[in-house]
C-alpha cells in the first residue's frame, strides 16, 4: 500500500493554486507546508504532496474517485485552474470495460488523473 507520493513542481505558490482547485472535487484540501513542498490529502492526512524541484521529469498519479461524476468535475476544476487536456472524461475500454478516467497536465508537465472503476 502506498501511503504518500510527489510530484515535483517548478513554482510551489503557482502549483498550490492549481491543485488547491483541481483537487477539491475529490475531497482533497491543502493540509500541511513546509519551505517548498504542500501536502494535499483528505481526512487530516497528506498523501499527494508537491516540492519545489528543477530539472525533474514529469510524472503521472492517479486519484480515486467514487463515480464518473466526480471524474468529470476533476477535469473541468483541473481545466479551470490552469491545467491542460490530456484526455477528457470517458470510457478506457483498453484498460478494463468500466475504467472512467480523465487526465490533465500540470503547469510542469505531470500527468494527473482521476479515475472511477465502478460501471456506471
Amino acid at each position: 500500500m502506498i501511503d504518500h507520493t510527489t510530484a515535483a513542481v517548478t513554482d510551489i505558490d503557482s502549483a498550490k493554486r492549481f491543485y488547491a482547485q483541481a483537487l477539491k472535487p475529490l475531497g482533497y484540501s491543502l493540509l500541511m507546508e513546509f519551505p517548498g513542498v504542500a501536502g494535499f490529502g483528505e481526512g487530516g492526512k497528506p498523501d499527494f504532496w508537491i516540492g519545489a524541484r528543477e530539472g525533474h521529469t514529469p510524472t503521472h498519479v492517479a486519484f480515486a474517485a467514487p463515480d464518473r461524476a466526480t471524474v468529470d468535475a476533476f477535469y473541468q476544476a483541473a481545466i479551470a485552474a490552469g491545467g491542460k487536456d490530456n484526455g477528457p472524461p470517458g470510457l478506457r475500454e483498453h484498460y478494463h470495460p468500466t475504467y472512467y478516467g480523465a487526465y490533465v497536465h500540470d503547469a510542469d508537465g505531470n500527468n494527473i488523473e482521476a479515475v472511477c472503476h465502478r460501471p456506471e
